[in-house]
């Protein structure tokens, strides 16, 4: 340290334009199901733990049935946000549009589901971690994740579940 410098502050990094985590999760079955009868029709509990991991701390949007599908209790540390065209959910932020949740959001923010949710954010998100669950899941009557397109979405490699050898996971970047 020079003497100028010493006891001054640290300097503070230089100001950033990139924006904040704007993504989707979401587990899928090999027909692309993410929910059947208002429900996961899986559980593993390695997955589950790694959406805690990622979405602590961050704020939430899920559609007005996913939000029924968890009781209407809010996730612990996390900002919950509810996209419904009805009335105001009890115990979440209620937001009539995607457009209406990024206003609102300035941090880091995941799309949760269901799947006109995933489809009405996917045009703002830059990254989609997907993981990939081994059960096959009837496609009629079941909700689905929507199509990724290869020329918006560059899919990284597919790489087994660190925490769970029966699943694998992939995250897909919007190509610049």
């Amino acid at each position: 340290m020079t003497p100028a410098t010493e006891g001054a502050p640290p300097a503070m990094p230089p100001p950033t334009t990139e924006r904040p985590l704007r993504a989707m999760i979401a587990a899928v079955s090999p027909e692309g199901v993410i929910g059947r009868d208002g429900k996961i029709p899986w559980h593993y509990p390695a997955d589950l733990k790694r959406f805690k991991k990622l979405t602590t701390g961050a704020a939430v949007v899920m559609g007005r049935l996913t939000w029924e599908s968890m009781n209407g209790r809010p996730l612990p540390g996390r900002r919950n946000l509810v996209l419904t065209s009805g009335p105001p959910v009890v115990g979440a932020e209620t937001f009539r549009d995607v457009p209406s949740v990024l206003a609102a959001e300035p941090g880091p923010l995941w799309f949760i589901g269901g799947s006109r949710v995933y489809a009405e954010a996917m045009p703002f998100c830059d990254l989609i971690d997907l993981t990939y669950v081994p059960d096959s899941v009837p496609v009629d009557g079941a909700a689905t994740f929507p199509p990724i397109d290869p020329a918006v979405w560059d899919g990284g490699a597919l790489l087994v579940h660190e925490d769970d050898p029966r699943l694998g996971r992939r995250e897909w970047r919007r190509r610049r």
